[in-house]
C-alpha cells in the first residue's frame, strides 16, 4: 500500500511517496509537485499580482484584480491535477493503486476570502499564495479520485507517536534513514511530508 505526503508552498508542494509493508515505511519518490508554470506569473502568484493593481474607488479589489485571481486559481487547479495524476501513476504497483494523499495544513483554515485577506495587509500575501496552493491540491485530489486526509503540521509529531507506537526519537532516526538515494534535498519539509504519508497509511490498516 502506498500514499503521498504533500506540503504546500508557493508554486507547488513538496511531495513524498511512501509505501508501508508490515509497518515498515519505504520512500518511493521525493520530488516537487508544481501548481504553476515557471514562465507564467499568473499561476505562480495571482494574489501578488492582484495586490499590486489599483483598487476600486472604495478601496476594494477591482473587477480586473478579481478576474486575474480567478484565472490564476484555475490554472493552478489544472496544473495540480495533471501533475498529481502523473505522480500517482508513478506510485502504482501491479494491481495496486495509491491509497491516500496526506496534505499538511495549519490553523489558517479560517481564512476564506483570500483576496480580501491579502489586500488588507501586504505581509499576508504570501500566506494567501500558500493557501491557494492547498486549495489546488484539494481540487487535484478530487479530480484524481484519491482519498485526501488533512493533518495539522504542528500536532503531527504527537499524532505520529500515538499512531506509529514509536518514540519521537525513534521516529526522527527512522526518517533520517529513509532519505532516498535520489530526490534530494531531504530537509525538514520532506521529512514532514514523508511522516504525513506514513501516518495516513498506518491509520488505514
Amino acid at each position: 500500500m502506498s500514499g503521498l505526503g504533500l506540503r504546500a508552498r508557493k508554486g507547488g508542494a513538496v511531495a513524498v511517496g511512501v509505501a508501508v509493508a508490515e509497518g515498515v515505511p519505504r520512500v518511493l519518490l521525493s520530488t516537487r509537485l508544481p501548481t504553476c508554470d515557471d514562465e507564467d506569473r499568473l499561476s505562480l502568484e495571482p494574489y501578488r499580482m492582484a495586490a499590486d493593481m489599483p483598487r476600486s474607488p472604495e478601496g476594494r479589489a477591482s473587477d480586473e484584480a478579481m478576474a486575474i485571481v480567478a484565472e490564476g486559481r484555475r490554472r493552478q487547479d489544472q496544473m495540480a491535477a495533471g501533475n498529481l495524476h502523473a505522480m500517482l501513476r508513478q506510485l502504482e504497483a501491479p494491481g495496486s493503486k495509491p491509497a491516500v494523499a496526506a496534505l499538511l495544513v495549519n490553523r489558517a483554515g479560517w481564512i476564506t476570502d483570500l483576496l480580501g485577506y491579502s489586500l488588507a495587509w501586504a505581509q499576508h500575501v504570501p500566506v494567501a499564495e500558500n493557501l491557494a496552493v492547498r486549495d489546488a491540491l484539494r481540487f487535484a485530489a478530487r479530480q484524481c479520485r484519491i482519498d485526501l486526509v488533512e493533518l495539522d503540521e504542528k500536532s503531527l509529531p504527537d499524532l505520529a507517536v500515538t499512531t506509529l507506537g514509536m518514540s519521537s526519537i525513534d521516529i526522527a532516526a527512522r526518517l533520517r534513514k529513509l532519505r532516498p538515494a535520489r530526490g534530494k534535498p531531504w530537509r525538514k519539509e520532506q521529512k514532514l511530508a514523508c511522516l504525513a504519508a506514513w501516518v495516513a497509511l498506518t491509520n488505514r490498516r
